[in-house]
């Protein structure tokens, strides 16, 4: 995430880039990008549009382009990498860590990604492979296969002769993991304790069985529940019989917490999380093109409702004025509900045991909110149009349409989640279009019983 001085940053840096392309000197350029760290120049790439962006990426350094590889989103990453030769891939995709190289591999076309398996050495490509052979958005997906183990009956003496054995420890290692002879998770040997430790103790006396390994076909969301709860920095994978697979680390869980954010709140406007900012006209206007089109229906719909009561609404001028009061509150109630499931549905917070309880409460506040903002209404729709009748009917309207929202708002995220639909793209089209049918329905319908 961007602070506000490092994104003025980059739009001086966009600013400098754009004379140097102006006055065509690319060796300062050059000299320029490849000094700047990765999430830097990964930022700079996403904020420019895609002439220019092609530009800077040819101006970096193979290696400095692995390194900016990992922070870029997947429509941008795309792009760059699609029309490259296998070799030329190969080159830059080389020095990067599995598990994010399994990132970059899944959002390539199947072809692309067979050939840079089949380039790769064996050892590397079955490694790959394995990590490929688990989904995206679980425990084993996220993971990375580069791991310290060691064996329970060991000294800590032991351990340390073999640690200095290794060039560098993996990046974010805060516990060395335990296996048995099987190789399945027994414990975690946190550092802190090896360093103060006597070395003559084993491994088995001071290691710490508390926090139980994650199981490889966890969803990613739960793995990111589980990070937050136990404050982890890094956490073991274990298969169906308890061999170690790999680790999650805190950067990969970040990484979750961040796309599920930006995913629940562009989704709700039709808009995918990783969309880049600067793509090319017509296929922004194709991606958007059939969520406006998923609206335009909904509000047929709701346009449908209302030419049924057509003559009621001439009779009664004042209809047309005040439908959009209802509609809108219910949708405003149910917006409300819904993102509240969404987010404790997220956070694991709401399930079978305690959803009947939730769905009560939100009932009772959707009517006691209806309750009183229906007496508002009714009172300022009487004094304005001389109509007691009139106050009465959108006070009714209102509060079956609050209750209504309530209802809609507990429910819909359960059941378009029971049929693999996601909740945050797809729950605000079909509650708008609930609140508005049921709205438009509840005051038009009682408007003609009590005007007729």
């Amino acid at each position: 995430m961007q602070t506000g001085n490092e994104s003025s940053q980059t739009q001086a840096r966009l600013l400098e880039l754009n004379k140097a392309l102006e006055s065509g000197t690319y060796n300062q350029m050059r000299s320029m990008l490849n000094g700047l760290n990765a999430p830097a120049s990964a930022h700079l790439l996403e904020s420019s549009p895609p002439k220019v962006r092609n530009i800077l990426w040819n101006l970096f350094d193979a290696e400095h382009q692995s390194h900016v590889l990992q922070h870029l989103n997947e429509d941008v990453l795309t792009d760059l990498l699609v029309t490259k030769n296998t070799e030329a891939l190969l080159s830059v995709l080389e020095n990067i860590d599995s598990d994010d190289l399994t990132d970059i591999l899944q959002q390539l076309p199947d072809t692309v990604t067979q050939q840079v398996i089949n380039a790769m050495d064996a050892q590397n490509r079955a490694r790959v492979e394995n990590l490929l052979s688990y989904p995206e958005d679980t425990a084993a997906g996220l993971m990375n296969t580069d791991t310290i183990s060691v064996r329970p009956r060991f000294t800590l003496d032991v351990v340390f002769r073999y640690l200095r054995r290794h060039t560098e420890l993996p990046d974010m290692t805060d516990n060395i993991f335990v296996v048995n002879r099987l190789d399945e998770y027994v414990g975690l040997l946190p550092i802190t304790k090896l360093l103060v430790s006597d070395p003559s103790m084993t491994v088995r006396e001071i290691m710490s069985t508390e926090i139980d390994p994650i199981p490889a076909d966890l969803s990613d969301q739960e793995v990111a529940n589980l990070f937050e709860r136990y404050d982890l920095v890094s956490a073991p994978v274990i298969d169906a019989s308890g061999k170690l697979l790999g680790r999650i680390t805190i950067d990969d869980v970040v990484d979750v917490i961040r796309e599920s954010a930006d995913h629940s709140l562009l989704g709700m406007a039709g808009l995918d999380e990783d969309d880049d900012t600067f793509a090319p006209i017509f296929k922004t206007a194709r991606r958007r093109a059939f969520w406006l089109g998923a609206n335009l229906i909904t509000a047929f719909i709701a346009s449908a409702v209302i030419n049924i009561f057509e003559e009621t609404i001439v009779k009664v001028v004042a209809l047309a004025v005040l439908m959009p009061i209802v509609a809108s509150m219910g949708g405003v109630a149910g917006s409300q509900t819904l993102t509240l499931v969404i987010r404790s549905m997220a956070l694991g917070q709401i399930g079978e045991a305690n959803s009947s309880w939730f769905f009560n409460r939100e009932l009772a506040v959707g009517a006691l909110n209806g309750l009183f903002w229906a007496a508002v209404v009714a009172i300022v729709t009487s004094m304005v149009f001389q109509d007691l009748t009139l106050g009465f009917i959108i006070a009714m309207a209102m509060v079956i349409n609050l209750i209504t929202a309530a209802v809609a708002g507990v429910s819909l995220p359960m059941i378009l989640k029971s049929y693999g639909i996601d909740p945050a793209i797809a729950g605000t089209v079909v509650l708008t279009t609930i609140t508005d049918v049921v709205g438009f329905m509840s005051f038009l319908g009682l408007a003609t019983i009590y005007y007729s």
